[in-house]
């Protein structure tokens, strides 16, 4: 029997994750990790893991809820706040939430680890994998690139999740994208 390797997942919401996760189980066991201290309101947050927990449940992957932190999130993106959607507050976020899930990966001895967000269009695949590359030099992990986009991966990603009933949110969480939405 082929044994697949642990990959913990970052996970920013059900419908991208209905889609991404089920193409990493073909190749690892996935842990799922979901840490969006990004999202704003609370009440969206809230919605959206409720949403997560569904998405895991039925690709049967185990999730791992981590803290809501929206004050640590403001204090890191605050200078950026003006910035448009693509621009350095999303680098700064990207980067703070990749480092939280190379730390957790390390904890748990889980050798790999990658993010779900490339599959979406307002989610540059080369800035996210090369935060991934250095994140994973540092902490001494893997680090899985992927632009799951490519493909037609986000248009499988919407058709999925409307299959399954999935609330889609109309932006990527933060307050300062809802604001500019």
């Amino acid at each position: 029997m082929n044994q697949k390797s642990p990959i913990l997942a970052h996970l920013c919401c059900a419908p991208d994750a209905l889609y991404v996760v089920g193409l990493l189980q073909a190749e690892y066991e996935v842990v799922g990790l979901f840490y969006n201290p990004n999202i704003h309101p609370e009440e969206e947050y809230q919605l959206r893991l409720s949403e997560m927990r569904r998405v895991a449940e039925h690709l049967k992957f185990k999730l791992i809820e981590d803290i809501y932190d929206p004050e640590t999130w403001f204090r890191l993106t605050e200078k950026f706040k003006a910035e448009p959607e693509k621009g350095r507050r999303c680098h700064i976020c990207f980067a703070w939430r990749l480092d939280r899930t190379a730390r957790k990966a390390r904890e748990l001895q889980i050798p790999i680890f990658t993010t779900i967000m490339s599959v979406s269009p307002w989610k540059n695949a080369a800035v996210l994998n090369r935060i991934g590359r250095l994140t994973a030099r540092k902490y001494g992990l893997s680090f899985v690139e992927a632009d799951f986009k490519k493909k037609d991966g986000f248009n499988r990603s919407v058709r999925l999740s409307r299959e399954f009933g999935l609330y889609r949110q109309n932006y990527c969480g933060c307050l300062y994208s809802r604001r500019s939405g």
